[in-house]
């Protein structure tokens, strides 16, 4: 008897830990979810009631209710109830909080409002792109951090990208692996170009890196993984990919390494990738893993690219050959990855799949994925935008038959190098991926998500895709689109709604690859065509948007994109002027010629001076990030240039491929660029922005005393242009 009491009472001592080590977890995302909405609303979050609840069907799920004054959010993990608050936020309270500002009302009082049972239909929601951490973060401090990372809790994101300090870790690799730290630092670019690095596209580009650099980067990581982790977030880490610097290829001349180009960069600064055969890439890939996971501790996935927006230096005419070479390096880049944690699960951009289809076809594919267990690896569908508005295919999955049982994430890139003018297919963001959920041939569609290469533009597209993570269903714009614009700006007056239909109609229904006006590009880019919307009705949209000022003026959001469309409306009306500059130049005509010119600069000098009233859109703001991340005066320096090269020259042929939008450098950069190619130095515009990149930048521009009025009286004096 005394057996069996013992052993009954041995069973609740079980039951009792295990309940409460549940309990424990589940009071740890629920108090990380609350920091992040104490973050946002102050102590007013202590009124709400939060509450854990199981998924349903093993996906995440949130309920919010609130009823005579009182709150109550339930969630199945930590980004489930942010999701869960920025829902009610937006949809009862007509709330918002954004990279540009935030709208909120007086909450007071809960407003009335219930939710059941939404659940999303992904495991997996993804955001961030490689190119990201050029384009946008390459400079950021933890305090900008840690309010993406909020972001990214509030639109339900579960699978962020997380390469910062890639290159502190990688260093630490190659000096086992035999380098000196100098032949290590001449492989790394400047933190601006490191994406690029990361995929081997480029080595060496305006660097090195200092050991400051390296050491406040793995400080930064730190503090960046765990918040994603106290989260619940599954961070992707940066895995080998093959690629090695040019001291390692030469310390062992008998390996067959493999010089890629890419870029229209010089031979110097292309990469070397090891054969998949070399047993350098288990050992090394090995390294990585484990000096990651050192550091960082452990992980589950890996992203690796070794092949992007470039092709294996093959015979064309040895098919057997190209797919034995795929299949080989689709092992060894497993291997590498799972003897460093055999846990872990490759995860690769499916971008290149897309952008080389030629290259790619169904059997090349199948080659690289075929001795990959399913489950040990997961493909990024980057560009689900481009198949239709730039490669003229079909989406890449449908060609690829759901990636043949590997887990896939449905993804866009609704941008391009952070460029900051109004483009994206709305109606596409709306319905193509519930599209993809109902089909037969799906295949393991396990995610959802959106790689932009550049944050803070188009904030009404990240919103919806948002949106589309926790819906097996197409959303109606219509309906969308009111409390959109409720929750941004307090109202939706008539002349709102119809501008943001003729928005949808023009800017909003299409997605263009170089969303440039000509005065960014000086002259028109043949290489990269510049394709921007600037149509009448685009236009007329600008105008009744703005003409709603008297309802909308005390919305901060509503006024902080009435500066901006005020100023694309302005800046479309200064390009047609400098086009037209431009056809009479050539023809000779060269004194109406410098008229127009100035006539297309007075106003350009006008939207600078507009924009300086934006919280986003300003150099100003770019070059600050950068200079504080240098810890020497030339260092500080050196960081600003690099900033300022990548959204100007580049390298390479990439010129003007970021083309920002903003105060300081349509002034600053742009202008003076204009007046230099209608005079007779325009042969020296190469040197010039040289000297300006290199030169430290200082800002004189200030804003307009009432940028509101100075914004209706751009728009007043352009409409006859």
């Amino acid at each position: 008897m005394k057996k069996h009491i013992t052993y009954y009472f041995f069973i609740v001592a079980l039951i009792l830990i295990s309940s409460c080590a549940t309990n424990s977890e589940t009071s740890e995302y629920i108090a990380a979810a609350k920091r992040v909405i104490e973050r946002q609303i102050g102590k007013k979050v202590n009124e709400i009631h939060f509450e854990s609840i199981e998924p349903i069907g093993g996906k995440e799920t949130f309920d919010v209710v609130a009823k005579d004054g009182k709150l109550s959010i339930k969630g199945s993990s930590a980004v489930a109830i942010c999701y869960g608050f920025h829902t009610y936020l937006k949809n009862a309270c007509n709330s918002i909080k954004t990279w540009s500002g935030s709208h909120t009302e007086a909450l007071d009082i809960w407003p009335e409002y219930e939710l059941k049972n939404q659940v999303t239909p992904y495991d997996l929601r993804y955001f961030l792109n490689v190119c990201t951490f050029g384009y946008t973060t390459p400079f950021w401090d933890w305090n900008r951090w840690e309010k993406e990372i909020d972001w990214m809790a509030f639109r339900g994101v579960n699978m962020p990208l997380a390469t910062v300090a890639s290159e502190a870790i990688a260093e630490r690799v190659w000096l086992k692996m035999g380098l000196t730290k100098e032949e290590v630092r001449e492989f790394f670019t400047a933190p601006a170009h490191l994406p690029w690095h990361r995929m081997g596209n480029l080595n060496k580009w305006d660097g090195p890196l200092s050991d400051e650099w390296h050491t406040s980067q793995i400080e930064l990581q730190h503090k960046i993984l765990d918040r994603m982790r106290e989260l619940e977030m599954k961070p992707i880490a940066p895995a080998f990919a093959g690629f090695v610097p040019m001291a390692f290829a030469e310390k062992h001349p008998d390996i067959n390494f493999k010089h890629m180009r890419w870029g229209g960069f010089d031979p110097e600064y292309n990469a070397y990738v090891l054969p998949p055969d070399s047993p350098f890439f288990e050992e090394i890939g090995k390294l990585f893993i484990e000096e990651w996971e050192n550091e960082f501790g452990s992980n589950t996935y890996y992203l690796s690219d070794s092949f992007n927006e470039m092709e294996l230096p093959i015979d064309k005419d040895d098919t057997e050959g190209k797919y034995r070479l795929l299949r080989q390096y689709g092992e060894s880049i497993y291997k590498s990855i799972s003897a460093g944690n055999p846990e872990a699960i490759w995860v690769t951009q499916g971008w290149t799949f897309g952008y080389q289809h030629s290259f790619w076809d169904t059997t090349s594919l199948q080659a690289l994925l075929s001795n990959v267990p399913n489950e040990k690896m997961i493909i990024i569908d980057l560009g689900n935008d481009y198949p239709k508005w730039v490669w003229n295919t079909e989406q890449t999955w449908k060609v690829q038959n759901g990636f043949y049982g590997k887990g896939w994430i449905f993804s866009y890139v609704p941008n391009f190098g952070g460029k900051t003018t109004m483009t994206g297919d709305m109606q596409m963001y709306a319905t193509s991926s519930a599209e993809a959920l109902a089909s037969p041939n799906k295949g393991n569609l396990i995610g959802f998500g959106s790689a932009p290469e550049g944050l803070e533009n188009n904030e009404v597209i990240y919103e919806l895709l948002a949106d589309m993570g926790w819906t097996s269903e197409s959303i109606n714009l219509d309906e969308w689109m009111q409390s959109y614009c409720l929750s941004r700006y307090g109202g939706y007056p008539e002349n709102v709604q119809k501008a943001w239909e003729l928005f949808r109609k023009t800017v909003y229904s299409n997605l263009y690859s170089y969303p440039r006006y000509t005065w960014q590009t000086v002259v028109e880019d043949t290489l990269r065509i510049n394709k921007i919307n600037t149509s009448d009705e685009f236009l007329i949209g600008v105008e009744l948007f703005v003409s709603a000022v008297n309802e909308l003026k005390d919305s901060e959001l509503y006024v902080n994109d009435l500066i901006e469309f005020s100023s694309f409306y302005a800046a479309a009306k200064a390009d047609k002027i400098y086009k037209e500059a431009l056809i009479l130049f050539e023809r000779g005509n060269k004194k109406e010629a410098r008229s127009l010119l100035n006539q297309s600069i007075q106003i350009l000098l006008k939207v600078d001076k507009l924009l300086a009233s934006h919280p986003i859109y300003r150099l100003e703001e770019w070059v600050k990030y950068a200079r504080n991340s240098g810890s020497t005066v030339a260092e500080k320096d050196a960081f600003e240039a690099n900033a300022k090269r990548l959204i100007t020259t580049w390298g390479g042929i990439q010129d003007d491929y970021a083309a920002r939008f903003w105060s300081g450098l349509i002034k600053d950069y742009y202008i003076p660029r204009m007046e230099l190619n209608f005079s007779s130095e325009r042969n020296s515009l190469r040197q010039w922005e040289e000297n300006w990149v290199s030169t430290p930048w200082n800002n004189p521009t200030q804003p307009f005393d009432n940028p509101i009025e100075a914004a209706l009286e751009i728009i007043d004096s352009c409409k006859s242009l």
